[in-house]
């Protein structure tokens, strides 16, 4: 009983993963990913079924792992502050101290400095045309600075970006702004903007961009450069600032798990309910395996018909035939078992007793006794094989199943075979028309007199018809 009980039960183990939103940021991607947070849940749910004496324990665990991925922009600050850690007072980008780099160079300040102000800025006054360091052509002057950012952590690419103010007086001057990033010994980027070229009479200008990476990136160099053509003064600038945009992803993985037990208890006293209910179940219903484990599909029962109710009772009276033959042979040769052969010493005792002349009795004791002699048993009815062949099918319908519709109709069919009658509502009895009855008679004009002649007139000949009414609900 209770391997049955637990067979209707399932031991499952689910893994469930949720996401609410997708993460397309990695260490391929160049520029700056969206900012963006993602969750994956991801659930297992076990669940154990313990059977115990007077019930069952259900266990059911949920382990969840809950796995945050949060995409983020950072920003270094600018690079060129001296506030900020990365490059000493002598390489700040408000230009009071050259920088270093190729060709000649002058920092005036004042009025020198034209719209950029009248503390120090930088000028560039060489009129050469080379490749500076970082691979510009048309190069004369170069002011050069390299910053170290490894403590960053730059590892999923972003972006750098730059600003610059410019006061060009010649317009055949040029001047250039150019970044290259490194990690390590390796190049990762190599950007250069022309600023103001050859020609292009700027004047001040403030001029701002960047350039994207991807990937980690641990240094940046800065090279300023650019041709005093005419040497009466070259390009002019000063405020430049440096600051790294990178992408930062932190991923944080939670882990819970809950347990939940639920108690069935069982009632002991009654197991028999729960073999029924086990029963009911599997004869209603078919179990077949599948991928989503056992399904339960209904029986489908045929109705019954006529037809079907006489060859099922024709079946059964041909076994009851056969059963009742070979009965009677039995009988027959037990009867004859029965029969024992007359020996010697019961002739002997038959001559002792014809020896010993028996009293003859009385004709009052003779009469007495006939009159307590017991009466004839009436014969019974024997029924016939159809009628047995009837109970058999009726007793094979299930208590439990006799009122449902199949049971009642098949219960009404075999009554039908039983009466042989198979046509019983073929043919209907018609009624005799009486209305013809009162077509000769005529009530007087105007007026009926309080004689009882109208109850006459209204019922006379009623019986008639009364009596065709009743005798027709005995009729086929």
């Amino acid at each position: 009983m209770p391997n049955l009980y637990l067979w209707l039960w399932l031991c499952i183990s689910v893994f469930l993963s949720f996401s609410s939103k997708a993460v397309d940021c990695s260490t391929d991607t160049i520029g700056l990913c969206s900012p963006t947070i993602e969750e994956i849940i991801d659930e297992v749910i076990t669940e154990t079924i313990e059977h115990e004496a007077d019930g069952i324990t259900i266990t059911t665990t949920t382990e969840t792992t809950t796995t945050t991925t949060t995409v983020t922009n950072e920003d270094s600050g600018d690079l060129l502050d001296g506030d900020n850690d990365y490059v000493v007072s002598s390489k700040e980008g408000d230009m009071d101290i050259d920088w270093g780099g190729q060709g000649p160079a002058t920092m005036p300040s004042g009025s020198g400095c034209y719209n950029l102000g009248t503390d120090k800025c930088a000028s560039i006054t060489g009129s050469g045309n080379s490749t500076s360091a970082m691979g510009v052509s048309g190069m004369g002057t170069t002011f050069v600075n390299t910053i170290d950012i490894s403590d960053l952590n730059i590892t999923h690419g972003g972006k750098t970006n730059y600003s610059i103010k410019v006061d060009k007086q010649d317009a055949s001057d040029s001047i250039y702004m150019h970044i290259t990033g490194k990690d390590g010994n390796t190049n990762v980027f190599s950007g250069t903007d022309i600023l103001s070229a050859s020609g292009t009479n700027s004047g001040y200008q403030t001029y701002e961009s960047g350039f994207d990476f991807s990937g980690s990136l641990t240094s940046i160099v800065i090279e300023i450069g650019g041709r005093d053509i005419n040497l009466s003064i070259g390009p002019l600038f000063d405020d430049v600032t440096v600051n790294v945009l990178y992408n930062v992803i932190n991923t944080i993985i939670t882990e819970s798990i809950t347990s939940v037990e639920m108690f069935i208890a069982l009632n002991i006293d009654t197991p028999e309910d729960i073999i029924d209910v086990v029963e009911d179940v599997f004869e209603a219903n078919n179990p077949i395996d599948s991928n989503e484990g056992l399904i339960l599909e209904p029986i489908e029962i045929d109705e019954p018909t006529y037809e079907t109710v006489e060859i099922e009772i024709e079946e059964i009276e041909i076994e009851i035939e056969i059963q009742s033959e070979i009965e009677a042979e039995i009988e027959m040769e037990m009867e004859v078992s029965d029969v024992e052969p007359v020996t010697e010493e019961v002739e002997e005792t038959t001559e002792d007793v014809a020896e010993k002349p028996e009293p003859k009795e009385s004709p009052q004791k003779t009469v007495e006794n006939k009159k307590k002699s017991k009466p004839e048993p009436k014969e019974e009815k024997k029924e016939t094989a159809k009628e047995k062949a009837v109970k058999k099918i009726l007793k094979k319908i299930d208590d439990k199943q006799k009122y449902d519709d199949v049971a009642q109709t098949k219960t009404l069919i075999v009554m039908q075979v039983l009466g042989d009658s198979k046509t019983f509502f073929d043919s209907q009895l018609q009624l005799n028309d009486r209305a013809g009855f009162f077509s000769n008679v005529s009530i007087p004009d105007a007026t009926i007199t309080d004689n009882s002649i109208a109850g006459y007139y209204l019922f006379a000949g009623s019986d008639g018809l009364m009596n065709d009414m009743i005798d027709s609900q005995w009729q086929k």
